[in-house]
């Protein structure tokens, strides 16, 4: 028969301070090993949340790459195009195939009203039967295997058909008020 021998003072504390193999210490280490698991699991499980909401946003951050570079080029193309369009050589074969002629000599008027330089007018054939080489939505035919819709030519215009402006009309009186007198 192995007794223990009874510790006192200091020595009785420190032994109370370690843990012996009692039952009483197995089951106080129960819950703490619980929440260290739990604790363990939950950090994995965030870790593994957080890494899916990282790898969504990286392929989300790749569609809007693609998604960026495809109207990057779209704009360069479109750019190209207003580059090729108003180009002056584009410019005036357009505008001669609308029927423009290049214009004369201009005038300008200074701010007091002196003219300087001499106007010319336009150097080229106005043809009264001029067809535009683009026709307006409304003058293209409803059916297309019908042809060609004819285009009326407008009449030349006559001067004495012209309205002619109104005299301005005298300015209406305007009424006086004395307030107060």
């Amino acid at each position: 028969m192995s007794r223990k021998p009874q510790l006192r003072g200091r020595a009785a504390r420190l032994a109370r301070l370690i843990p012996g193999a009692g039952g009483r210490n197995q089951a106080a280490r129960t819950p703490f090993v619980l929440l260290v698991v739990l604790l363990l699991g939950g950090g994995l499980i965030g870790l593994l949340v957080l890494n899916s909401a990282l790898s969504e946003g990286a392929f989300r951050l790749d569609d809007l790459q693609k998604e960026t570079q495809s109207l990057t080029d779209e704009e360069q193309a479109l750019q190209r195009d207003i580059d090729a369009y108003s180009a002056p050589d584009a410019l005036q074969r357009r505008a001669r195939e609308l029927g423009m002629i290049p214009g004369g000599d201009p005038a300008f008027l200074d701010p007091d009203g002196t003219v300087k330089g001499v106007p010319s007018p336009a150097e080229g054939v106005v043809s009264d039967a001029y067809a535009p080489l683009v026709l307006a939505p409304e003058a293209l035919p409803a059916d297309p295997a019908a042809g060609p819709a004819t285009i009326p030519t407008p009449a030349p215009l006559d001067a004495a058909a012209l309205p002619t402006p109104a005299a301005p009309a005298a300015p209406a009186p305007t009424p006086t008020t004395n307030f107060g007198r």
